[in-house]
């Protein structure tokens, strides 16, 4: 892997892992769903001046083969905005109920817990590939056992209870698993770019409703949260998610996503240093099985590893 590359993904790591700290001071002044839908406003709006710019490269790249392929391209870029749109609506929906869940739990648990909880979408993903009849091998599901175990660690009080913000946030850790699968379906029939940008007006605008029916929202409690809602939706939803596009190209998607996945510990180190939060001994032992589960799902099968290798000497 490049350093370029490499230094991309765990930039979007570090601002995914952060934007916990922003969520969570942002709800200062606002609810949880006025923050969802002016950070996804924000996001959408931050990938407008990148989708034009790359509008016009691609258009200057292909002014002289417009002419020649104009009739048979017109079916293939109907077929293209259809699925571009489609998607973006699926999408924003899940990203709706996901970003939801999260925002609300957040309000009733810990930065640093939210952030590890959430990163167990990296394990539930692999385990749905089993329902949609994707072979999973004995690694996915002993990083399942270590999963488990680091949340009993984590969230389970000394009472036998789960805290209401944990279980809410969990809840979201599924919900982003489903939203991983639909991009993984949508994702090779759409312009990423676009459909990202899509998909933040989909939430925004799904967000508007609860927002004006549970809560009351105020433009002076927007002001007054100006540099979370920033952060959150010009760092986190815009900048961080085109380093993913860019950083992942060329690269072996389960390094990337190993790098990506440290987003739960930056969100712990964020906690600690900026809310000056503290994890028990018990809940950084939870969290310690939570990311050996997280770093062994991802690591590359040495069989898979030998095969290639084999084939390149091979060659």
């Amino acid at each position: 892997m490049r350093p370029k590359n490499a230094i991309m993904l765990m930039m979007a790591a570090f601002i995914w892992g952060t934007a916990f700290v922003a969520q969570s001071v942002g709800m200062e002044h606002l609810g949880p769903f006025t923050f969802n839908g002016v950070r996804n406003f924000i996001g959408a709006a931050a990938l407008l001046p990148c989708i034009w710019l790359m509008g016009r490269l691609n258009g200057k790249d292909s002014e002289g083969k417009q002419a020649e392929r104009k009739a048979p391209e017109t079916a293939k870029r109907q077929k293209e905005r259809k699925d571009l749109l489609l998607g973006g609506i699926s999408c924003g929906a899940v990203l709706f109920a996901a970003s939801s869940l999260q925002q609300v739990g957040i309000q009733y648990t810990t930065v640093g817990k939210a952030g590890f909880i959430t990163a167990c979408y990296i394990i539930i993903v692999p385990v749905c590939g089993v329902f949609l009849h994707k072979k999973t091998g004995v690694k996915v599901w002993i990083a399942a056992g270590l999963s488990l175990a680091g949340l009993y660690l984590l969230c389970i009080t000394e009472k036998f209870t789960v805290g209401k913000g944990d279980l809410l946030v969990f809840l979201c850790a599924l919900v982003f698993s489903l939203h991983i699968l639909v991009i993984d379906y949508f994702s090779p029939k759409a312009d990423g770019v676009k459909m990202s940008c899509i998909q933040f007006f989909v939430c925004g605008i799904l967000s508007v409703v609860p927002m004006f029916i549970l809560e009351t929202p105020q433009l002076g409690a927007v002001v007054k949260s100006w540099a979370p809602v920033l952060y959150a939706g010009v760092l986190s939803s815009g900048v961080a998610y085109t380093f993913q596009i860019v950083g992942q190209k060329n690269v072996n998607p389960a390094i990337a996503s190993l790098i990506l996945s440290l987003e739960s510990c930056f969100s712990v180190l964020a906690g600690w240093v900026i809310l000056k939060e503290n994890l028990s001994a018990k809940e950084a032992a939870g969290c310690v099985l939570m990311f050996a589960a997280i770093v062994l799902a991802q690591l590359p099968d040495r069989k898979l590893s030998y095969n290639k290798k084999e084939r390149q000497d091979v060659l």
